[in-house]
């Protein structure tokens, strides 16, 4: 498990600190739009950020360089998530699409369609079977993380009525 956070900014930078020591340690920069979304891969060696410019860069966290910029939204992309194997990230976008992208090659894998409003949120379960997205359709979509398959639709006239009772904050 890596001791590091981060933070995304509308300055455009993503800022690393040591959680242990609470020490500053770099900032990554170089990002030509706000950077809404960065997830660490389970590894944590490489870092995904999403991005306003509708792209999404793959960063190596020691070195803060670019590896690759993958580009495939026709909006910005607001979540980004990694398979708990490395080899897969989900990129969610304004664009109403979910996309599964290669992380070594860059490639776009599938493209997961039928929201009919922003992507807002992805995660993948922990086997890596299952994908969710959550929207701003209100809708929580299930997928199948192989091939692309919606599983189920969980809906709600307000997505906070879908969580349970235990993670609901009630102060």
């Amino acid at each position: 498990m890596t001791n590091e956070i981060l933070a995304s900014s509308s300055d455009r930078t993503v800022r690393l600190w040591d959680v242990s020591s609470g020490q500053y340690l770099q900032t990554l920069q170089g990002y030509p739009n706000w950077v809404w979304s960065v997830a660490f891969s389970p590894q944590g060696k490489t870092l995904a950020c999403g991005s306003g410019d509708r792209k999404v860069g793959l960063c190596d966290v020691s070195s803060g360089q670019c590896l690759k910029v993958l580009q495939a939204h026709t909006n910005g992309v607001w979540s980004v998530a990694f398979s708990r194997d490395d080899q897969t990230l989900a990129s969610g976008s304004d664009d109403h699409m979910v996309r599964l992208w290669d992380v070594s090659s860059g490639q776009c894998l599938k493209v997961l369609q039928g929201h009919t409003n922003g992507v807002w949120s992805v995660a993948f379960s922990p086997d890596g079977q299952t994908l969710a997205s959550g929207s701003q359709d209100e809708t929580i979509k299930l997928w199948d993380a192989q091939t692309g398959e919606c599983r189920k639709t969980l809906r709600s006239e307000r997505l906070f009525d879908i969580l349970p009772r235990s993670s609901r904050n009630t102060d």
